[in-house]
This record gives C-alpha cells, sequence and structure tokens, in this order.
C-alpha cells in the first residue's frame, strides 16, 4: 500500500508550459507517473512534448478525469491555481511554487476549508511512492519500495534521508514534503493519520525545523495514536534566535520554536531523536532491528 498517490494517480501539471512546470512533467512521465496533461491559460489545444494542453482545471478534469494537480505557477498567480484545482474536483493538489504571499495562503484556506480537497504545499518537494508515482521535484532513483514513511518541511533532508536510507537496504513506503511556509495545506500529525492507516508502513522519519509548533503537536499526537517507531530530527538547532532560516515558517520568537524545545518535546513523547541528520538511516536500521 502507499499514500497520497500510486499507480492509480492521473496527474495534471499546472504551468506546464514554464520551464520548470514541463521539466518536471517530463520528469514525472519517465518515472512512470501517469500524466495526462496540463493547464496554461490561454494556450489550451496544443500540444507539447506529448502533453495536452487545456486552458483550465475544469476543462482539463472533463477531459482526462485527472485526480491529483502539480503547481507550477509564479507566485502572484498560484493561490489562485490552487483555488482552480480545489473547485475543479481534483482530490489531491501538491503545490511546488514557493514565494506566495501569506495573506493569498489565508484566503485559500478558508476557501479549501470545506471542500473535499487535500493540499500538499506550497513550497514543497511533493510526494513519491516509490516504484509508483512520483508527483513533485525529488530526484526519484535514489528511492526504492519499502517499509519506512517519511515526513519533512525540508525537501533537501528529504531526500538526505531517502539516500541513507536506501544505503542501509531499507526502501520508502511514500515520501512526503509537507513544506516550511507559515501556512500550508497538509501538516505532519495530517500526514501521520495516512501513515497509520497504512499497514505497508512499519516506521516513519519525520524531519521538523525551528519555528512554530507543528512539531511539538505532532509529537504528542504520535504518543496517543501511532504505534510504530519514530525517528525525529530537527533541522536548525545553530540558527540565531529571531533569524529566518531559509524556509519563510522557520523562524523562532519568544521563546517558542526553538531546536531544543522540539528536541525535548519529541524524546519525551517515545520518538528516537538524532541530533545529526547523518545518523537517520542508521538509527531507523537499529530501531527496526
Amino acid at each position: 500500500m502507499s499514500i497520497l498517490v500510486n499507480k492509480d494517480t492521473r496527474l495534471l501539471v499546472q504551468g506546464i508550459t514554464g520551464k520548470e512546470g514541463m521539466f518536471h512533467a517530463t520528469t514525472c512521465r519517465e518515472y512512470g507517473t501517469t500524466v495526462v496533461g496540463g493547464v496554461t491559460p490561454g494556450k489550451g489545444g496544443q500540444t507539447v512534448d506529448g502533453f495536452e494542453v487545456f486552458d483550465s482545471v475544469e476543462r482539463a478534469r472533463q477531459k482526462t478525469d485527472a485526480n491529483v494537480s502539480m503547481i507550477f505557477v509564479p507566485p502572484p498567480f498560484a493561490a489562485d491555481a490552487i483555488m482552480e484545482a480545489a473547485a475543479a474536483g481534483v482530490e489531491l493538489v501538491i503545490c511546488i511554487t514557493e514565494g506566495i504571499p501569506v495573506n493569498d495562503m489565508m484566503k485559500v484556506k478558508a476557501f479549501i476549508e470545506d471542500l473535499p480537497v487535500r493540499l500538499l504545499g506550497p513550497n514543497c518537494p511533493g510526494v513519491i511512492t516509490p516504484g509508483e508515482a512520483k508527483v513533485g521535484i525529488m530526484p526519484g532513483h535514489i528511492h526504492s519500495p519499502g517499509k519506512v514513511g517519511v515526513v519533512s518541511r525540508s525537501g533537501t533532508l528529504t531526500y538526505e534521508a531517502v539516500w541513507q536510507l536506501s544505503n542501509v537496504g531499507l526502501g520508502q513506503s511514500t515520501c512526503v514534503g509537507i513544506g516550511g511556509d507559515p501556512i500550508n495545506g497538509t501538516s505532519f500529525i495530517d500526514t501521520m493519520s495516512l501513515f497509520k492507516d497504512d499497514p505497508d508502513t512499519e516506521a516513519v522519519i519525520l524531519i521538523g525545523e525551528i519555528g512554530g509548533t507543528a512539531e511539538e503537536e505532532a509529537a504528542v499526537w504520535i504518543k496517543e495514536n501511532f504505534d510504530r517507531p519514530v525517528i525525529g530530527f530537527i533541522a536548525g538547532a545553530t540558527a540565531p534566535p529571531g533569524r529566518r532560516m531559509g524556509h519563510a515558517g522557520a523562524i523562532v520568537s519568544g521563546g517558542e520554536g526553538t531546536a531544543e524545545a522540539k528536541q525535548k518535546t519529541l524524546r519525551e513523547n517515545g520518538i528516537h531523536v538524532v541530533e545529526s541528520p547523518a545518523d537517520m538511516g542508521n538509527k531507523v536500521a537499529e530501531v527496526l532491528g
């Protein structure tokens, strides 16, 4: 089994005629994902590199029955793209775009609240179920099918965790990048809930970072609800207070959101915390025996 994407995924790429959209639509197709087309307003009716282009998500859905959308629309227009996909009935919207204004994302959250759609991101690398489907910008070749789930706020550290797991002979069930913006769609708890319902996920690596309280909230949820091993790493231990480190959400203020506080809470709730990202793979191997 898997979570979020699999062999039944029918992927639509919003912003497909842009450089990034076309490149990653192609790499997803090469991995084996069924990419059914793309959307660029004003360019409907064209076929580019074998991809049919539509003027709107609604029209694309009618023609292709797409159930997942991947967004490479520029930041000023990305929020509208998310809401367009949600309104058209796409079940899973994965927004790769970074730099979307916080106010725009507040409008998105309000808009999709009562709709049957899951948003992943923005500012995320996407999601991959090794051997089945890749929807995002991650390097597919480092992944291998297996039993360890990965959920992370950091794309780069997701790839590092996967590389380490593969090198110690542990494949991955599904790897999910939730993004590092202050306002995003799917949370750590949302993702862990999905892993809980996947009997083939035997352990999970949870990669957090400074800023906010999402990791602490997830730790409490894990202790009460998740019965398999979780290995945790918190990035940003050396970050100066009040300094943003890469992600817009990675900012420490008022004594909250420090790496030390997060590590302490994770440990108190039974999570196996490593202090160096270089230890993630070996720790999973040790815990699983």
